[in-house]
């Protein structure tokens, strides 16, 4: 059985993406979760970074990476049709590599709620590149996805982001605010965040990073331990 090794589910964005993918698929996994307080990572991840998927004596770093090998073993990683797939593909390389003011000025805390002190052009521009990416996928294959009817990579891909959105309260058009509540009530991406919201352990460079871009209006975060 495959191995997912990941970070803190309140914080780690990256870990959510296949964590959350292959809990929709029914892919079976054992779950390590290693917290970024406690370090020791390079033990475990060849990058020192997760998550990290571990299939016997093979070992998958990056995300994408991963998702990439799952999608050579299993169905439905991708949508079937082969247009769909080739957006689908390029919309996550995009969110992939880019959207650096949204990853800088909105760190993921699932369980946190906040004012942002500012909203910069530099996210401001994030956030309509994203809308517009949204409404082509959806307008392009129909939705409620954005590769067509099923939820696949491509949408495992921005689930961290509708949780920033959730976390920092923030502005979309209709339409891309509509998938953003879809995303969130999908029943793997909605058991991460409970599970994000009862950790009671805390990673110090994380949550300074939270504190300093706005006032928290809630924590609702199971307490420290």
């Amino acid at each position: 059985m495959y191995e997912l090794i990941i970070g803190n589910k309140n914080y780690s964005s990256w870990s959510m993406r296949p964590w959350v993918l292959m809990r929709h698929l029914r892919i079976p996994f054992n779950e390590r979760l290693l917290p970024f307080h406690l370090g020791g990572l390079k033990q475990h991840s060849p990058s020192g970074r997760v998550p990290c998927l571990v299939d016997g004596q093979t070992v998958v770093w990056d995300t994408l990476a991963i998702t990439e090998y799952l999608a050579e073993r299993h169905a439905g990683i991708w949508p079937e049709d082969a247009k769909a797939r080739a957006w689908a593909r390029s919309a996550a390389a995009e969110m992939h590599s880019g959207f650096a003011a949204l990853r800088n000025d909105c760190s993921m805390s699932v369980g946190v709620r906040i004012k942002l002190h500012q909203v910069g052009a530099g996210l401001q521009a994030d956030l309509a590149r994203l809308a517009g990416l949204w409404t082509d996928g959806l307008a392009r294959h129909g939705g409620p996805c954005l590769g067509g009817a099923a939820f696949t990579a491509v949408d495992a891909f921005f689930a961290p982001v509708a949780t920033r959105v959730q976390t920092y309260g923030l502005s979309l058009p209709p339409k891309a605010a509509a998938y953003v509540g879809r995303l969130l009530e999908v029943q793997a991406v909605a058991e991460w965040i409970a599970a994000g919201i009862a950790e009671n352990f805390r990673d110090a460079p994380h949550e300074q990073e939270i504190l300093a871009s706005g006032v928290v209006l809630a924590d609702l975060r199971a307490p420290a331990g």
